[in-house]
């Protein structure tokens, strides 16, 4: 894996969970046409465009490597990333409480955990 890539991923996806806290602690709702609506949503495209290409470079790798892995699991903790950040992201759009930044503070910080899992499956096996 990319230790790179990962690394970045995760202060990205833990800068746009820091992001949406304080708009959740100043009662504002992710609101694409005001600015720190628009740049949250930008931080959270770029975390996704990350992502699937974390994701492409994973699954190269998983199906070059001569490692044993466990190659559902692996494929799972790559795709999941993908799918989780675009629903956090359009719960919070169609959320228009305070609680529509905590659904994505919830699954930004759920990133950078499934991303040191993955690393985990990728080094347990060399």
């Amino acid at each position: 894996m990319l230790d790179v890539l990962s690394t970045t991923l995760t202060f990205v996806a833990l800068g746009a969970a820091l992001w949406a806290i304080v708009l959740m602690i100043a009662n504002q709702p992710v609101l694409p046409r005001r600015w720190y609506g628009l740049w949250l949503l930008g931080v959270v495209a770029l975390l996704e465009v990350g992502l699937l290409a974390q994701a492409v470079v994973g699954l190269v790798q998983m199906f070059t490597t001569d490692r044993e892995l466990e190659r559902f699991t692996f494929a799972g903790y790559l795709i999941g990333p993908l799918v989780i950040v675009p629903i956090a992201a359009l719960w919070a759009l169609a959320e228009r409480s305070r609680w529509g930044p905590g659904v994505l503070v919830v699954g930004c910080l759920a990133i950078p955990v499934m991303i040191l899992r993955l690393g985990e499956l990728w080094e347990a096996h060399v």
